[in-house]
């Protein structure tokens, strides 16, 4: 059961990654500029590679998720990421920034709903690292007779 749950697990942040990656590549690079611009944290320099290679990097991690390769791996990165973007939206929340939060593309408003959703999100990218390092994908076979006989 743990194992369905942590394929349903993986392919939903697989999802929640391409969605998020999608919503920023169809729009200009300058919007997510924008967004990434107003929480304020990064330096000039680093918002324009920032804003124009984190939406492919958002993408090949939710095609790697898909797929299952590596997954211990990149369930790890996800939850990095994740905390990361997390930690960011808390801070600014905090300090009372209106702004946008860019997550999923322009338009979507910093608030209680977003935090939920992004720390739900976060919850569920700690639980498939936390079982996916744990071996919850293996399965071992049950001991039969003749096993606990040489033991």
């Amino acid at each position: 059961m743990k194992r369905i749950a942590l394929i349903v697990g993986r392919l939903a942040l697989g999802v929640i990654f391409l969605l998020a990656a999608y919503a920023k590549l169809k729009a200009p690079w300058i919007v997510f500029w924008g967004s990434l611009n107003d929480f304020g944290i990064l330096p000039d320099w680093a918002l324009e590679p920032i804003a124009k290679t984190l939406p492919w990097a958002e993408l090949a991690l939710g095609m790697a998720l898909i797929s299952g390769i590596w997954q211990r791996w990149f369930a790890l990165m996800a939850a990095l990421l994740l905390g990361l973007f997390f930690a960011v939206m808390v801070r600014s929340y905090a300090v009372g920034l209106k702004i946008d939060c860019g997550c999923f593309g322009p338009g979507e408003q910093l608030g209680p709903k977003t935090l939920a959703r992004d720390f739900s999100m976060l919850a569920l990218a700690i639980w498939v690292t936390v079982g996916s390092f744990r071996g919850w994908m293996t399965q071992v076979p049950a001991a039969t007779e003749a096993d606990t006989a040489i033991a």
